[in-house]
């Protein structure tokens, strides 16, 4: 599969150190690139170290759009005293989920006073070019970042024109649509960018990678259907549920974090994942393995197929699949709409569709009302414990 960036700017990744008070965000050292292409017309957010393949990202995030915004970190003015820093800071958050990714631009500060936090011009319009991108807004990159007059002086307010050498973008406004030239430079990788990624990886790979948009589709269809039955239930049965308000419970979508999964999946056993392939579409199963010509499947698989499937994918193709799905925002939106229908008195009708006990029926005790807000998730989340200890 050929990969041809929207737009590519020199940054590394960000760690966050959860044992000291307040939380240290610490640099990863490693010269990386962040960038943004279009596959599917969905938006891939991707990072990789520098002396890795256009098509073999660390990072490789499928962006709905509305859901993600990429944003400075406000070194002037932050919110804690404590929280000062010694270089350009972006994060990328989700309005579906606490999740967020931190990183630090890798090119040269060029404040004339040398301070390494000071934000340039340019540096803020690669900001908001890829916060548009993230919005699903058409942008012409070239023609954005050529409109950029760099005020390199962090002290006075005069301009002065700054070579663009650490960021690339194609300037057709379809770019994300359509795929551009924009790359990482020729020297990324040691070749030429434009043929970045044009031979296959080995093993089906690609057929996984381009599966992974119908995996999270057909996920994000499922769980909207389910939820739409519940609340069709709810409006037929005149059940309102218990005020979302009471006890403070996580979300779904915060219990199941990538930080929390990716490792469980890394250590899992070989049968243990083969059963969460279990749970995916069948569709996405063959599809991983079909490749671009998986598009002219237009009828559910048979067994015979998935599991020719399953017999096909590696162990590390298995899991490369289950980490897409599980990193996905797709995947993320959907615990958040079911966490909004546990909250809002859909326990029961969950329950007894996912063929999950939970107490009382996730009912109020010595009542007939649906338990709601934070006491249906916990209820939820103690009855699949339960039912897991018990297999």
């Amino acid at each position: 599969m050929s990969i041809t960036p929207i737009i590519t700017f020199k940054a590394g990744l960000c760690q966050v150190d959860h044992n000291s008070k307040p939380y240290k965000v610490e640099p990863d050292s490693r010269p990386g690139y962040i960038y943004l292409y279009s596959e599917d017309d969905l938006i891939h957010f991707c990072w990789r170290p520098r002396n890795v393949p256009l098509d073999e990202p660390e990072i490789d995030l499928v962006m709905v759009p509305t859901d993600g915004h990429f944003t400075p970190y406000n070194t002037r003015n932050p919110t804690e005293p404590s929280a000062k820093t010694n270089g350009r800071i972006f994060v990328l958050k989700f309005t579906s989920s606490s999740q967020r990714h931190i990183f630090w631009l890798q090119s040269k500060p060029q404040g004339q006073s040398g301070d390494p936090t000071w934000f340039s011009p340019r540096d803020l319009k690669i900001g908001e070019i890829v916060d548009q991108l993230l919005q699903g807004e058409e942008v012409d990159v070239t023609r954005e970042l050529a409109s950029v007059r760099n005020n390199t002086d962090d002290s006075r307010r005069d301009d002065d024109d700054e070579t663009m050498e650490d960021v690339e973008g194609h300037g057709d406004a379809h770019a994300h649509h359509r795929g551009g030239s924009g790359g990482a430079g020729p020297g990324a990788t040691g070749g030429d960018f434009r043929q970045e990624g044009e031979d296959s990886r080995d093993g089906g790979a690609d057929g996984a990678r381009a599966a992974s948009n119908n995996a999270n589709n057909d996920a994000a269809d499922a769980v909207r259907n389910f939820l739409a039955s519940i609340q069709a239930n709810q409006k037929l049965g005149g059940g309102g549920g218990q005020s979302a308000q009471g006890k403070l419970y996580p979300l779904l979508n915060d219990l199941l974090e990538p930080s929390t999964t990716i490792p469980m999946l890394d250590s899992a056993s070989d049968e243990y994942v083969d059963n969460l392939l279990s749970y995916l579409p069948p569709m996405v199963l063959v599809l991983s393995q079909q490749g671009e010509n998986g598009d002219d499947i237009d009828k559910e698989p048979s067994a015979e197929a998935v599991e020719a499937a399953k017999q096909a994918m590696s162990s590390g193709q298995k899991r490369a699949l289950l980490k897409k799905v599980l990193r996905s925002p797709q995947f993320t939106q959907s615990l958040a709409s079911l966490t909004s229908a546990l909250r809002d008195g859909g326990l029961p009708t969950v329950a007894v569709s996912l063929g999950i006990a939970v107490e009382n029926g996730g009912l109020v005790r010595g009542g007939s009302v649906p338990l709601g807000g934070g006491d249906a998730v916990e209820a939820f989340v103690e009855g699949v414990k339960k039912m897991v200890q018990k297999k």
